[in-house]
């Protein structure tokens, strides 16, 4: 039996973001991209005891779940779709 696990609601903005990254995603990565990262999203949310799923909630979730071999790819696709990844990402360095 598959586990459910329970909604939560997004920021309107960041799940228009959020989907259209997903839609970018090539088609064999899609559905487990989109698995792995609403899933750690929503535990992002739960632990700093938000209301709803954030923009901050969803990049932590890319960069903690998506494998190190899709980095260039993930960044690519989180520029062309409008996050703000800098401040989650542990590469970026400020200059």
């Amino acid at each position: 039996m598959a586990d459910q696990q329970p909604q939560m609601a997004w920021e309107k903005n960041a799940l228009i973001k959020y989907e259209n990254m997903i839609r970018r995603l090539p088609l064999f990565h899609r559905d487990i991209a989109d698995e792995v990262v609403r899933k750690k999203a929503m535990q992002n949310a739960l632990a700093r005891r938000g209301a709803m799923i954030e923009e901050s909630d969803i990049l932590r979730a890319f960069f903690s779940e998506v494998p190190m071999t899709f980095y260039g790819l993930m960044i690519r696709l989180l520029e062309e779709t409008g996050f703000d990844y800098g401040p989650y990402d542990p590469g970026h360095h400020k200059s």
